[in-house]
Parts: C-alpha cells; sequence; structure tokens
C-alpha cells in the first residue's frame, strides 16, 4: 500500500466529496469544513456507496438532561440505504460500535501542485518533503491519502 496524491486541495470545496479508485476500492475523499477525510465508499451493514450518496450531518450531545447541548457540525455520515450512521473521523458505527466500522484512511495535505508530489515514473516522490535555499511559491495545496497504515484504534470496551 502506498501513498496517492488524489487531489487538489481547491477541487473539493468545503461540503464537497470526491470518489476515486485506490488500489482497486473505491474510496470517497470528503471536505468537512476545509478538514479531508477519505473513507471506503461501501457501507460495511450492506455495501451501499456511502460516501457518494450518504449525507453527511453533525452529531448533539450532552452530559445530563439538564446541561447544555453541544452540537458537532459534519461530524457523520448517514447511509443512504439503511440509514446507519458513522463517525467520519474514526469509521465508527453509532448503530454497532462493537461490530461495524467502515475503513477510514489518513488524508494529508502537501503544499504544492500534484507535479512537484508526482514521480514522472509513476507513483509518490520519496519524502521527506523539504525544500533548502530556495524561495518557493506555493500555487494551491494537493490532497494525499495513505494506504499504507493501518491504525488499530481502541474501541471502548476492547480488550486490544
Amino acid at each position: 500500500m502506498s501513498k496517492y496524491v488524489v487531489a487538489r486541495a481547491d477541487e473539493i470545496e468545503p461540503g464537497g466529496r470526491k470518489i476515486i479508485e485506490l488500489e482497486g476500492r473505491s474510496v470517497g475523499v470528503l471536505n468537512v469544513d476545509g478538514e479531508y477525510f477519505a473513507l471506503l465508499n461501501h457501507c460495511p451493514h450492506a455495501g451501499a456507496e456511502l460516501c457518494k450518496f450518504g449525507t453527511i450531518f453533525g452529531v448533539s450531545s450532552a452530559e445530563r438532561p439538564d446541561t447544555p447541548i453541544t452540537y458537532q457540525r459534519g461530524r457523520s455520515i448517514r447511509c443512504p440505504w439503511h440509514q446507519w450512521e458513522f463517525d467520519i473521523r474514526t469509521g465508527e458505527s453509532f448503530y454497532d460500535p462493537k461490530n461495524a466500522r467502515v475503513r477510514k484512511y489518513d488524508v494529508e495535505v502537501f503544499p504544492g501542485s500534484p507535479e512537484a508530489l508526482t514521480d514522472p515514473e509513476g507513483g509518490l516522490q520519496k519524502g521527506p518533503y523539504v525544500m533548502e535555499g530556495y524561495g518557493v511559491s506555493i500555487e494551491g495545496d494537493v490532497i494525499v491519502v495513505d494506504t499504507s497504515r493501518r491504525r488499530k484504534e481502541r474501541r471502548p470496551g476492547s480488550e486490544q
């Protein structure tokens, strides 16, 4: 697995999404208020195109009934078929957090253009991405999805 330049940052406007294919998998890259997330485009419950057709919405919570309610904008995505909801940042299901999770990918935004980061022979140039001794003008940023790291996140109550 590797890192892939998938779009210029300005290609996916806030609230927008782009569906791409990485290593034979459909992946959705989402821009939530200027923060980028990438999830597998298939709901683990029944396989619907989660990122392409899912609804992005916020989450409300309160510690107790008599305390203020907090609202986190753009925190969840809802499956278009059976309305299962997933946390965009973790991939965890709100309905079945112990057993259902949509795969998430790490996303980074690098300064520069796609041409500056990609190798003419194909693939991502080897890092670190450092320039020394020259003035650099940034014309925009690019979004890079990392398929190499599979982060094992602890779920509440798990013995991992």
